[in-house]
């Protein structure tokens, strides 16, 4: 059963539902698997926990 985690900042539920069908659609094509096999797993660090470039992305 593939795994999938995906590590970003905080999203509308709506953009993330998106997100998982279309990670789960590609695992099903590539690997010709049942949908149910795949899980995709979101952790979402807020913008002051995370930083890119010398500085918080909170402050970007």
């Amino acid at each position: 059963m593939p795994i999938v985690t995906v590590q970003q900042g905080p999203r509308d539920t709506g953009l993330k539902r998106d997100l998982v069908k279309r990670i789960t659609d590609a695992f099903v094509d590539a690997y010709k698997i049942p949908a149910e096999t795949v899980q995709v797993w979101i952790h979402e660090v807020p913008t002051d926990s995370w930083g890119a470039a010398g500085k918080l992305t909170a402050d970007n």
